[in-house]
């Protein structure tokens, strides 16, 4: 199949729309079920090379958690601990699968932004991850491929129209890519950039000492920003994007959102949080919003009389700013990476309020020196990349 004809292409007044190979050759996917949209095909397609990326750069299983041509979350399969299982909301008992585990935790990283994703996966789709998905808001998922009963339980969801489609692991993209704008074609080489732990070895810091599981995380983060609307940064820890600031025109806007999703992904094991008591029977979406709100300086709008009783069997008690505070300053080891250099040290500063201990970004401001500086005043371990990695 060389062409895939689709409904129309980002809005519904943009027809004819199709996705096809210029070189005549065909399609290196199969649609198993649904019908997938255009900026479904665009979530597929970048999240896809994340994933594999990511899979070939750390050995372990990768997962991606996509909205809108950026992802919410990614991670790789390390085992889900007893909080993680809480936060998340998984009712499976026993041990999952390494790559149920990496998409659990990169939808769960964000899971507001995550409600009507677009999932991705770099190993074969199992029983353990559809199960899960089953469960969730989510438009489709693109994986290498899928075993009988995880086709046969995703055929299920959303009335038998979720999107399943299959890649083939061994496609290659061309060489050259081209785009046009305003009936203007743009050509560039196709990114083919690789990230690895040899990208991490120039330290400009004082402190030196970059342990393995921080540079995991540092691939994490530059892989996952690779496939992110520029500007971008994104924190993560153990081997978890637990923040992503997308397409922001200021630098110190991508890092302040960014570490605010991630302030709110450490509230959420708040142990008041995690006891919260919701109503029997309340859907996964309303309870991601409520915690959302509870955390927030808004706590008000799902405390107040009238809208607490739809949620929660009880009235909690809010978290003071106080409260919150001092339950952020206790998180430690956090990672962070940069699509392109830090101008100022004020990023660092931000940064390390978010328990950030690691940076890899590409360097190359008038005021590395300034960026340095504030590192170092923290005692954080900080690699200059020299690549940068804009993506639009």
């Amino acid at each position: 199949m060389n062409e895939l004809e689709l409904k129309y292409g980002c809005n519904p007044n943009q027809k004819p729309s199709r996705i096809y190979m210029k070189d005549g050759s065909d399609l290196p996917i199969q649609v198993l079920n649904g019908k997938p949209g255009y900026i479904n095909f665009l979530d597929a397609f970048n999240s896809w090379q994340l994933v594999r990326e990511l899979k070939e750069a750390t050995g372990l299983p990768a997962a991606a958690s996509f909205k809108h041509v950026s992802p919410a979350g990614a991670a790789v399969g390390h085992p889900l601990t007893d909080t993680d299982r809480a936060m998340y909301f998984v009712e499976e008992e026993g041990e999952l699968s390494p790559i149920a585990c990496a998409y659990i935790r990169a939808r769960g990283a964000d899971r507001l932004c995550s409600y009507g994703d677009w999932a991705a996966l770099s190993d074969v789709c199992d029983a353990d991850v559809a199960r899960y998905l089953a469960k969730e808001v989510s438009d489709g998922i693109i994986a290498p491929g899928y075993t009988d009963e995880a086709l046969e339980i995703l055929k299920t969801k959303r009335k038998g129209s979720f999107n399943v489609v299959q890649i083939d692991p061994a496609y290659v993209p061309a060489e050259t890519e081209l785009k046009d704008v305003f009936g203007i074609t743009f050509e560039q080489g196709h990114n083919n950039f690789e990230i690895n732990e040899a990208l991490l070895e120039n330290v400009v810091t004082e402190n030196k000492e970059i342990p393995a599981s921080a540079k995991i995380d540092m691939i994490v983060a530059l892989i996952t920003l690779k496939y992110t609307q520029s500007n971008s940064v994104c924190y993560v820890k153990d081997g978890q994007a637990i923040g992503v600031g997308a397409g922001q025109q200021s630098r110190i806007h991508c890092t302040r959102l960014a570490g605010n999703k991630a302030d709110n992904w450490w509230l959420r094991q708040h142990p008041r949080v995690l006891a919260l008591p919701f109503v029997e029977g309340i859907r996964r979406p309303d309870r991601d919003n409520a915690i959302d709100v509870y955390i927030s300086d808004e706590w008000e709008d799902v405390l107040a009389d009238g809208e607490w009783q739809r949620v929660f069997a009880k009235r909690p008690e809010p978290l003071t700013r106080e409260e919150k505070k001092a339950w952020i300053a206790e998180m430690s080891g956090v990672t962070v990476g940069s699509d392109a250099f830090f101008p100022f040290g004020d990023n660092v500063e931000r940064a390390r309020k978010s328990g950030v201990a690691y940076i890899a970004e590409p360097g190359g401001s008038i005021r590395d020196d300034n960026v340095i500086e504030v590192a170092n005043k923290y005692g954080i371990a900080m690699a200059f990349t020299g690549m940068r990695l804009f993506h639009h």
